[in-house]
């Protein structure tokens, strides 16, 4: 039977509940057994999909199309266990599942309530799909305390009743924060943060508390005196200097062998960290290092590209090379002397994005790549100011543009309004909805045989996970064509361009798809693998 591990937060936003969850989920990876990890989300939205990246960060999509949270992204790479629509579940999401079994009459003309029916959806959602998994990871957004969360608090408090403690364990994280003035740690904010959970009717099992410096013995004991924790439950969650750290500093501190005693589960055998430990010793030791110029629209937050970032970070260790990421608003190429600032990079990569800001600059990144052919890597946004960048300047079609920045003459790039998505047709209209009706999820594309990429995957039919509303217009193929740009890769019905290159560039690869979302630090995507490749090659003529 399925064991819930809930992982929840206190004190403040940010702490690492996902990143805690991801690493928890790896250390019982490690020790043999199976896991799913899952989010509840407490906003309103049905998902993330129409919140801006300054206020969300990145949007994760399944291979199932779902729009999800980006601790879904860690969950995915530390564990490699592809997420499902099922592992997202926001409040949005279960009040539109109430409301509409109330419209249909299904609640039989009780009196719809937070509980039990909001609870009751909760709970089913926490417990559907996890046939023959052995430990379910529950991370609770936000935290204990906040007005929205308190429905999935009072959710997962009945099910370590229903259920039996043998069968839930409730994981705290809290924050102590040295106080320069004072010299010391701080145990207060963790102290009220329990309290806090306890007054809704959660005792947590074990704490973990987020600290820069080692915590002193006696500290921890007065925490435990105080948040009714055996000592040995109060688990220092350390800073370190990379993420891929994180899992056997916590197996360092003892996480992973206090889970399993909470279970009364002797671990058949030891963890085997052989994967974690040489992705830790490439980080270290690098044998070189290279940059990459991310010239994005958001760039002011960096969680707006944290797959992406991490991809990269893959890439590097399937070099073993230290990458140096260089976060440059595609805003500031709009006056000519700031091109100067991609002088310095060995790589330049073009993320996707949304809307007319910046894309002027991005196509100004675009020319500097192949002018100067220093390797270009387009993501989704990316790929389609590229083709924009050759239609223009080498095609001479001298109005092209997208049509998601308004009505232009040429349109090389306009709206997606049918593709075939497994046995049905997907249709779309300007219309629409916002949310929820891209062309979402896993697809897959067919390579040319005689094309850079098809040399990368070493393979010719792949799948690719994709997030966008807009496409590369077939009809002015031929043009761009003639002005150097290959189609390596189509949908395979033919209609629609996946993958472009040029033939007269080192390495230029636009992508319409989102290959960050697959990449993992002991499986590097090959196209991240083979564009630090490129920047390694280019640093050495520099």
């Amino acid at each position: 039977m399925t064991k819930y591990i809930f992982i929840t937060g206190g004190v403040v936003s940010s702490l690492g509940k996902g990143l805690s969850s991801a690493a928890l989920g790896a250390l019982l990876q490690a020790r043999g057994y199976s896991v799913r990890l899952r989010k509840l989300d407490p906003y309103l939205n049905v998902d993330p999909g129409t919140m801006s990246p300054y206020q969300h960060g990145e949007v994760y999509v399944t291979d199932d199309g779902a729009e999800t949270d980006l601790d879904l992204g860690h969950y995915e790479r530390f564990t490699g266990v592809s997420a499902r629509r099922t592992d997202s579940i926001t409040a949005g999401r279960i009040y539109s599942t109430v409301i509409t079994k109330e419209r249909r009459g299904d609640y039989l003309g009780g009196t719809v309530q937070v509980i039990p029916h909001v609870t009751d959806s909760i709970k089913e959602a926490i417990t559907s799909d996890l046939e023959n998994t052995d430990f379910a990871l529950i991370e609770i957004g936000g935290t204990v305390g906040d007005i929205e969360g308190l429905p999935f608090f009072e959710a997962i408090r009945q099910m370590g009743y229903e259920l039996g403690r043998d069968k839930v364990l409730f994981v705290h994280l809290t924050l102590l924060p040295y106080i320069p003035a004072a010299g010391e740690l701080k145990t207060k904010p963790t102290q009220h943060s329990v309290k806090e959970l306890r007054s809704i009717g959660i005792q947590p099992d074990l704490l973990l508390c987020r600290s820069d410096r080692e915590i002193p013995e006696g500290e921890r004991k007065k925490i435990a005196q105080f948040c009714n924790v055996p000592h040995e439950r109060v688990i220092p969650a350390l800073d370190v200097d990379s993420i891929y750290e994180v899992p056997i500093s916590y197996h360092d501190q003892g996480f992973d062998i206090e889970v399993l005693k909470h279970f009364k589960i002797k671990s058949p055998k030891n963890p085997d960290f052989s994967s974690w430990n040489k992705i830790i010793k490439t980080i270290q030791h690098p044998e070189g290092e290279v940059n990459i110029g991310i010239v994005g629209k958001y760039t002011g937050l960096q969680d707006a590209y944290k797959s992406l970032a991490e991809a990269l970070v893959h890439g590097g260790l399937a070099n073993n090379v230290g990458v140096n990421l260089q976060w440059i608003n595609a805003d500031i190429f709009e006056t000519d002397s700031a091109i100067q600032t991609l002088e310095s990079v060995h790589g330049i990569l073009v993320p996707g994005g949304f809307g007319e800001r910046g894309a002027e600059g991005k196509i100004s990144a675009v020319t500097f790549a192949r002018t100067r052919n220093i390797p270009y890597f387009g993501i989704c946004l990316g790929m389609q100011l590229a083709v924009i960048e050759t239609a223009r300047n080498i095609a001479g079609i001298e109005h092209a543009s997208s049509t998601e920045f308004g009505p232009c003459e040429s349109p090389v790039i306009g709206l997606l309004t049918e593709w075939q998505s497994g046995d049905k047709v997907e249709q779309r209209s300007s219309k629409d909805d916002l949310g929820g009706t891209m062309r979402l999820g896993a697809y897959d594309a067919v390579l040319n045989p005689n094309s850079k990429v098809i040399n990368i995957y070493k393979e010719k039919l792949i799948s690719e996970r994709h997030r966008h509303r807009y496409e590369v217009n077939i009809n002015f193929k031929r043009d761009l064509m003639e002005a150097g740009l290959y189609f390596s890769g189509f949908s395979p019905d033919g209609e629609l361009p996946e993958i472009i290159e040029r033939t007269d560039h080192p390495w230029f690869i636009g992508v319409q798809f989102h290959p960050e979302l697959k990449s993992k630090p002991f499986d590097p995507h090959p196209l991240f693998a083979s564009f630090i490749r490129a920047a390694v090659d280019q640093s050495r003529l520099v």
